[in-house]
């Protein structure tokens, strides 16, 4: 589709309501300028929906914040929350964010003058913001609750459909039955919220680092072509927007992180230059460190180079990350992003509905278990197409069968153990997605039979009989920034329609051309010596879609090298070949991009995940699991490495 077809869908219909100007909202001047030296202080105490209650009360009372953000979305939770709207028009937002997050300490947050901005809003964010005022009503506090609304596409669901549109990853067409669509929104429309005097802003969907962008737009009034700052900000948001993840959660070296039970949820004391100091409250679990920021810094990140927001497109690939010593459970400075212009478009994700779904999860036991399961999930199968051939059924759409336990997710690289005849413990897990729901409730009581009539030492389904889930398939594509009005709600009152300033944008396509292999790493010295990876590095992955992502960095500078020449795209698509989907003959299904700053590599594996989020049968549907693989990776043919740095 093109671009000016894209930009005349909804122009004639756009409000062009001159929105009032921020206090810095072009230029600066002397009056608006925040004071000298002055730094804010944002605490994220939620990474998804579902985090721990405890993060709230820790960051409040002990965090001696500004801002206080909460990140409940992703694209699964959007899924989620688009189901729960379809029962009531009084859902669709993540009710934990009003009821545990804000709650039992709203008098406090107003007491204490600490502004909220939270996603939690889903697709629902003026029921969010309801929900908020009338707790805020029986606390009697007297709070500005802004909403940010306008990310909602689904008015546009039929000029959208003969658009020509596909999707960015699969360039399958647009789909006929849309089930939700939604545009990942800036931080100016927050930045704007805030000017207006909100408390409290509560946004549908948006980048997740704008709920800490935002803050630090409206506090120091960065500009609109300011890109070098305002990558720095998003930078500070992508770094703690998942919570603990950054303070020692889900560290390679997990074993050297304290106190998991009371673990500190991360802070960023931002300066108006754009530096920051990440650092988490006294007396909390966890370990702020390079590793551990560093590994976050790598999270579902594409092209370092080319990281892509709304309001600037970031280059993090020379970012650095160092230690500050004398902080009570770690700190580092962050410094080092650059940004350029972002385009005039923003990324939509919509889903679709793709028929239905169940997972058995069974526990069973004694000698042979692996033996046992995998005999049991298939003669599940064959009985159910049984079933399915007498009642005029078609068959599932897809199955899979794993047995964990046995280390299925390896393939070939699988350890089999215990005498050779595997563990005696194992746990099926069987997952059947099929176009109607009538056959899906037939596999979901057909779980129990196995119980009396398969194998011994089936010791129970988890979660009792499976249930029969909707599959809302994802589908992303780009969508004109003219065309979104975005409104903004002050205590239920619409007071704004802003506008996005394309004036400092572009759409210039910048190819990715893979680094040679440089003449130093072919002449690397060799030796008798082989390391595991989790010897010279740590690593962490995520998902995007149905592509996943595996960040490497090197524990010492001196192992980078080494690392850059084995650790090839072509040794990492080998690797995981067991899990990689070729669509096309010849396609290349891994893409390395590097990051030198923190001599880190960044591994894009394409059609990894089954599917990936609710779409994928995988007991790994976000892979998750697939940095921890990797540290088997076996490093030959090298000198002493640890030799180097002793």
């Amino acid at each position: 589709m093109s671009c000016a077809a894209l930009l005349g869908l909804r122009a004639s219909r756009l409000l062009r309501a001159a929105a009032r100007p921020p206090p810095w909202s072009r230029r600066r001047s002397a009056g608006c300028e925040p004071p000298a030296g002055a730094a804010v202080r944002i605490g994220c105490a939620s990474g998804f929906w579902g985090d721990t209650a405890a993060a709230v009360p820790q960051l409040l009372y002990g965090g001696k914040l500004d801002f206080l953000v909460f990140d409940y979305l992703s694209e699964i939770t959007m899924s989620l929350l688009t189901a729960t709207k379809a029962r009531s028009p009084l859902l669709g937002y993540t009710p934990d964010f009003v009821s545990a997050a804000m709650a039992p300490y709203i008098k406090d947050i107003h007491r204490k003058g600490v502004r909220v901005i939270s996603n939690a809003g889903g697709i629902n964010p003026l029921a969010c913001a309801a929900a908020l005022q009338e707790v805020a009503k029986k606390a009697d506090v007297d709070l500005k609750i802004a909403v940010v609304a306008g990310d909602d596409l689904m008015s546009e669901k039929e000029n959208l459909k003969g658009a020509g549109i596909t999707d960015l990853e699969t360039g399958k067409q647009f789909p006929e039955s849309v089930h939700s669509m939604n545009v990942y929104l800036g931080a100016r429309p927050i930045s704007r919220a805030l000017d207006l005097g909100a408390d409290i802003v509560v946004t549908g969907r948006c980048v997740d680092s704008g709920i800490v962008l935002g803050p630090l737009i409206h506090s120091f009034g960065w500009n609109r072509d300011e890109f070098d700052l305002l990558a720095a900000g998003s930078l500070a948001g992508h770094l703690i927007e998942c919570g603990a993840q950054c303070t020692g959660g889900i560290f390679t070296d997990w074993h050297a992180v304290p106190d998991w039970h009371n673990i500190g949820f991360p802070i960023v004391e931002c300066s108006s230059e754009g530096d920051f100091i990440l650092s988490k409250p006294p007396d909390t679990g966890g370990l702020i460190s390079f590793g551990t920021v560093a590994e976050q810094l790598v999270y579902e990140l594409g092209n370092p180079q080319r990281y892509l927001l709304p309001d600037v497109t970031c280059d993090f690939s020379e970012v650095s990350i160092t230690e500050i010593p004398g902080f009570d459970g770690g700190a580092v400075k962050v410094h080092g992003a650059k940004g350029s212009p972002p385009s005039t478009f923003y990324k939509v994700n919509a889903t679709y509905l793709d028929g239905f779904r169940a997972t058995a999860v069974c526990p069973v036991g004694g000698p042979k278990a692996v033996q046992k399961g995998k005999r049991t999930a298939e003669s599940i199968l064959q009985r159910t197409r049984l079933i399915f051939s007498q009642l005029g059924y078609e068959d599932y759409s897809a199955v899979n069968i794993q047995v964990l336990g046995s280390e299925d997710t390896y393939g070939p690289h699988a350890r089999r153990s215990i005498d050779g005849h595997g563990p005696r413990e194992a746990v099926i897990w069987l997952a059947v997605h099929h176009k109607q729901k009538e056959a899906v409730e037939i596999f979901s009581r057909e779980i129990a039979p196995a119980g009396t009539g398969m194998a011994p030492g089936l010791t129970g389904i988890v979660g009792g009989r499976p249930r029969v889930s909707p599959v809302l398939k994802p589908f992303f594509f780009y969508y004109p920034k003219s065309n979104v009005q975005i409104n903004l709600y002050l205590n239920g009152q619409h007071v704004e329609t802003f506008e996005e300033d394309l004036t400092f944008t572009s759409d210039e396509v910048v190819p990715f051309d893979p680094p040679k292999i440089s003449s130093e790493l072919k002449d690397l010295p060799s030796g008798p010596h082989t390391y595991r990876l989790e010897d010279l590095a740590y690593t962490r992955s995520g998902d995007k879609g149905n592509s996943a992502n595996i960040g490497v960095i090197a524990r010492h500078p001196l192992y980078y090298p080494y690392l850059k020449k084995t650790l090839t795209a072509q040794a990492l698509e080998n690797y995981f070949q067991h899990l990689l989907e070729q669509e096309k003959p010849e396609e290349e299904l891994v893409t390395r991009y590097e990051l030198p700053g923190i001599h880190g590599l960044n591994f894009v594996l394409k059609n990894s995940l089954g599917g990936g989020g609710i779409a994928s049968l995988r007991s790994d549907p976000q892979g998750k699991a697939l940095g921890q693989m990797l540290l088997d990776f076996q490093i030959k043919n090298v000198p002493d490495l640890k030799s180097l740095i002793e």
